[in-house]
């Protein structure tokens, strides 16, 4: 089983955006640029959300079924580890390793062993074609790479293994990721992290790593955009000579986690995998579940007044709401309007305040951060907002469209 070449990880909280949301990649084959769909939600999600893992599979194979889709389409059992991947086992067919947790963590004699033998011969500099200079590699570095990173690669394999022996025979993805830290991992750490996967037969065909600056939920990148455009280059050229290096699936490619909205960074991924002829996975976990308010905000009327109390509630329990999102949000309070400053604001003011065009004068990402770590309040009114998604579909089906093929996929492979 291979993941194409570009693929994009389209999250649905509510498991009602599904034909909507293969509306906007059929567009995108339309102009020649084949996207794989892989509708992906994480076991938090499920959780808050009260859903199962087969919720998922069925509303995109129903989403499939009625457009006609022919192509390839995945089910991602996003940011699993061993204690919930069971859930998953049946309804997925792609599987996200989320090893973070267990960076810096102490892993056995044994292990360490094991890898530092294989991380041993490239000891000195590591040449990576492309990229002028090489890197030094000294014993300090291989030191500070056994400390950080042999017991999430460990981790990995006992994940992936586990899955394996579920599957019976089954195939399925993998991809292995450390992004949901602070510190991220540089290019030739990221070589040795590939070899360490290659070692303990982990046949990752995506890799999310850290990349320098914050890839806040739902929001544009924070940082230093050159120094973001060279390091990815460089992530790409090693992962080149990984897959020439090590026994690693040929169409490797990077993952871009919380990569909804990142529109600053857009052109230069997309100039750079071209350039570089490879592939790219960008997850949009988030995106749905916010043209969803904004789609009841323009219908007005109860639709209108759920969007309101969803934000009066969220910033009535912002800290419980945010704590899980700690890592992927920055909202300055001092920015978030009390809900009586906000009672009267029309539907058109909602929908500029939440949706992501940070030109538009209205535009809050503060509101939009809440917004987004706040889906936790519309699960808890239960068939009340489902029944709003089902009543006002098509107003939302249009932001979602507009939102995925205009602003990311148009933005993100430069489609003219």
């Amino acid at each position: 089983m291979e993941l194409g070449k570009y693929s994009f990880g389209i999250g649905d909280r509510f498991g009602n955006q599904a034909p909507a949301q293969l509306k906007a990649i059929n567009k995108a084959w339309e102009k020649g640029l084949e996207i794989t769909p892989v509708w992906n939600k994480s076991h938090r999600e499920h959780t808050i959300v009260k859903t199962h893992p087969g919720d998922t599979r069925k509303a995109a194979d129903e989403a499939v079924q009625k457009s006609g889709w022919t192509s390839p389409y995945f089910i991602d059992a996003d940011h699993i580890n061993l204690s919930n991947v069971d859930l998953f086992i049946e309804s997925s067919d792609f599987f996200t390793l989320d090893v973070a947790d267990f960076i810096g963590k102490p892993a056995s004699y044994v292990d360490q062993e094991r890898l530092m033998n294989v991380w041993k011969n490239y000891e000195g500099k590591l040449k990576v074609p492309g990229i002028s200079e090489p890197f030094r590699v000294n014993q300090d570095f291989m030191n500070d790479l056994a400390v950080k990173y042999v017991s999430p690669i460990v981790e990995a394999k006992k994940i992936y293994r586990h899955i394996l022996e579920k599957k019976k025979g089954q195939e399925f993805i993998t991809e292995v990721s450390m992004d949901e830290v602070d510190i991220p991992q540089t290019p030739p750490e990221l070589f040795f992290i590939l070899a360490g996967l290659a070692t303990e037969g982990i046949p990752a065909q995506t890799i999310a790593p850290k990349f320098s600056g914050r890839f806040n939920k739902g929001v544009d990148y924070v940082g230093d955009v050159d120094l973001f455009a060279r390091e990815f280059e460089q992530d790409l050229l090693v992962i080149d000579l990984a897959i020439k290096t090590f026994d690693l699936p040929s169409n490797l490619k990077l993952s871009v986690h919380s990569g909804s909205d990142k529109f600053s960074i857009y052109p230069y991924i997309g100039k750079l995998i071209r350039k570089q002829n490879k592939g790219i996975h960008v997850k949009t976990a988030g995106t749905s579940w916010l043209e969803e308010l904004i789609g009841l905000a323009l219908a007005g009327g109860n639709a209108l007044k759920a969007v309101r109390d969803i934000y009066t509630t969220g910033f009535s329990r912002s800290s419980e709401l945010m704590g899980p999102y700690a890592s992927v949000i920055n909202i300055n309070p001092e920015e978030l309007p009390d809900p009586s400053r906000v009672t009267n604001w029309t539907g058109e003011q909602w929908a500029n305040a939440i949706r992501h065009v940070p030109e538009h004068p209205e535009y809050n990402p503060n509101i939009r951060q809440l917004l987004h770590v706040s889906y936790k309040i519309a699960a808890e009114m239960g068939k009340d907002y489902l029944s709003l998604l089902k009543q006002h579909s098509e107003v939302i089906e249009t932001q979602i469209i507009e939102n995925l093929y205009d602003r990311h996929l148009v933005r993100l492979f430069d489609i003219q």
